[in-house]
Parts: structure tokens; sequence; C-alpha cells
């Protein structure tokens, strides 16, 4: 008993010394796994949780500002009278006015969220934790895809409330996919400009500039192909048309609208193959800029 008294304390230290020993070789290696999922959740939870505290402002407004215009072009200036489809006009509309604001309001709230970090200086808040450049991208988009998917969700149960026949579900895959893709397009769109943006003007340029046109004009509030017919009859030449066909065959948005729209009204004036495969291989061309830029901490770690 004494003898085992006596070797217990030497015996116990050099068990320490062999364990320290071997973990000092990892130390300062990464051990939570290949994703961090506890903080890419934070991230994200973080996201939803700052445009859900002003949600008047993130939420409602653009809500209501899609109403007013559905009610101002379907109800008040006569949309039964227009023909743009073999649809009734109001069911034409409320699905060109919720994709435009879910694109829309996913482009804002990453491009705000990193613009506002930028200029107050808490964006080192978001870059110190172990996230890497995948989690950090993954994040931010995941909070612009929960805001868009909120704001159209919203619109399209007062589309849905009003008495005038304006949702009927014909593709549901299509909504699905052409709302989800839509989304993390937009999302990665605002996280780029978000990066590049040294003030707040930077991204109202691109808001008013590249993403409200893009939006409006790519088929919210009529049709491509009736368009093209009324300006055939306009005068426009066969060249014209060529140019307009090349504009809208290289445009992400025309192809989210029209994907979007199809899965309401049953028609599409562009090939649905084509859209699908287009905005799949946008985003993942997307998704791996904005890997690299966060990566290489451009803008951000300057």
């Amino acid at each position: 008993m004494p003898d085992t008294a006596v070797h217990s304390q030497p015996v116990s230290q050099s068990a320490a010394k062999a364990d320290h020993a071997r973990h000092a070789d990892d130390f300062g290696v990464r051990r939570i796994g290949a994703v961090n999922w506890g903080g890419l959740q934070t991230l994200a939870e973080r996201e939803i949780r700052r445009f859900m505290k002003v949600w008047m402002q993130t939420v409602l407004a653009p809500s209501v500002q899609a109403v007013l215009f559905f009610l101002i072009f379907a109800v008040v200036i006569g949309g039964s009278d227009r023909v743009t489809t073999a649809v009734p006009y109001e069911q034409f509309l409320a699905p060109g006015l919720a994709i435009m604001a879910l694109t829309q309001n996913a482009f804002q709230n990453t491009a705000s969220s990193l613009i506002i970090g930028k200029v107050q200086g808490t964006v080192i808040d978001v870059l110190m934790p172990p996230l890497s450049a995948g989690e950090l991208v993954m994040g931010y988009v995941l909070g612009g895809v929960a805001r868009a998917l909120v704001v159209c969700g919203v619109l399209l149960l007062v589309f849905w409330v009003l008495p005038l026949d304006a949702i009927t579900v014909t593709h549901p895959w299509a909504i699905l996919y052409f709302g989800l893709m839509a989304a993390i397009f937009m999302s990665l769109i605002g996280l780029l400009t978000g990066v590049w943006a040294e003030k707040f003007d930077h991204v109202a340029t691109i808001t008013n500039f590249i993403v409200a046109p893009l939006t409006l004009l790519s088929g919210t509030f009529y049709s491509v192909g009736i368009l093209k017919e009324r300006m055939a009859d306009g005068g426009w030449g066969a060249d014209q048309l060529a140019v307009l066909d090349a504009v809208l065959a290289v445009n992400p948005f025309f192809y989210v609208i029209d994907g979007f729209r199809y899965g309401f009204i049953g028609t599409a004036d562009a090939s649905l193959p084509v859209g699908v495969a287009f905005i799949g291989l946008a985003n993942a061309a997307l998704a791996l800029i904005a890997w690299r830029v966060f990566r290489s901490g451009w803008k951000l770690k300057a």
C-alpha cells in the first residue's frame, strides 16, 4: 500500500504529459466537423431575426406595395379587358408581382446586411467566428431566401383571399423550383453587391438601375410573346426582334418570372428545360464566385 501511494503521483503526471504531447500537434486544428452546423444555424437565425425585428419595413411594406400594383393594374385600370394570354389578366399578373417582390427582397436582405455591417464596423463579428467561406455564404443566403419566401407567401395568400380568382395552381414543382432558385439567385447577387459596395448609395445604384428595371421589364406585367407580336405589328423589323430574343435568352430574370408563372397558369413564353438549366447553372456560378470572394476577404478584411 505505501509503495502504491508513493508511485501514484508520478504515474499520473507522466500520463498527463503524454496526453499533452499527443495533442500538442493538433493545437489550433478545427474539431467541429466538416461543417460548423452550430455556427451556420446561428448566422442564419441572426439574419432571419434581423429582418423580422423590423417586419413592418421588410415584410409588410413590400407586400402592401405589390398589392397596390395589383389593384391598380387589375381593378382600377381594368385588367379584365387586357389580353395577355389565354388566362384572365388577374391570374397572369398575381404570380408576376409575387416573384418580383421575392427577387427584390432577397436582394435587399443580403445586400443591406453586409453594407450595414461594413459601415458600422460590425462585420468583423461575423468574420471572427470559426466559419468557413462556404458557411458564411450559406448563412447569408439562407437569411435572404427566408425573407423572400415570407414576402412571397404573404402576397400569394392575399391574392388568394381577394375575390378575383387570381390564384390557380397547375404545376406546383415549377412554383417551388423557380421560386427557390430566384430567391437564391438574388440573395447571391445581393451578397456580392454588399461586398463590393462601400456606402449605401452603391447598393441603391444597383437596386434602381439593374434589379428594379430587370424585374419590371422581364415579363412581370405582360406576356413577352404577345409583346413581340405587337412590336412586329408596330413596324419592328426581324433584326430588331432578333436582338430582343438574344437579350431575353441571357436574362435570368425572364426565366424565373416565366417559369414561376408557368406553375400557376400552365403556359410559358420560354422553354422550361432551358430555364431550369439556365437558372441552376447561374446559381452555381454565383455561389462559386461568392465563395472565392469570401475566401479571399476582398473588401471585407482590408
